[in-house]
């Protein structure tokens, strides 16, 4: 059973620039076995946030997801020059929904040479 108050939120920052990762494109999948499948891509704002839950409602269900950071992109459209291969270009961070009536709120604080997340509030 879900509430509606249960979401899923996310946002970057860039810890190099000291700014919010604006423009960064993120996908949203649903873990099935050890398939994923594809929920959504969106694209953060200025504020380094997306502009609505990934998830809300009963839409968010109990399960496994794993969000997928595009940080090389986002970096490389940044101007940091970044060996190829780069040392950080796509990001998975696989986490659980064990409360569907919870907000689950999934940062990211990135850098070309490194990354941090943790279950915000």
């Amino acid at each position: 059973m879900t509430s509606e108050t249960g979401r899923l939120t996310t946002h970057v920052l860039d810890t190099a620039s000291g700014k919010p990762a604006a423009g960064l494109s993120i996908d949203l999948f649903a873990m099935e076995a050890d398939e994923r499948r594809p929920i959504k891509t969106v694209v953060t704002n200025d504020d380094g946030r997306v502009d609505a839950p990934l998830l809300a409602g009963d839409d968010l269900q109990v399960g496994v997801y794993e969000l997928v950071f595009h940080a090389g992109d986002y970096l490389r459209a940044g101007g940091n020059p970044l060996p190829e291969p780069p040392f950080l270009d796509v990001i998975p961070i696989r986490f659980g929904i064990a409360d569907a009536a919870a907000h689950y709120h999934v940062p990211l604080l990135i850098s070309p040479y490194g990354y941090s997340t943790y279950r915000g509030s």
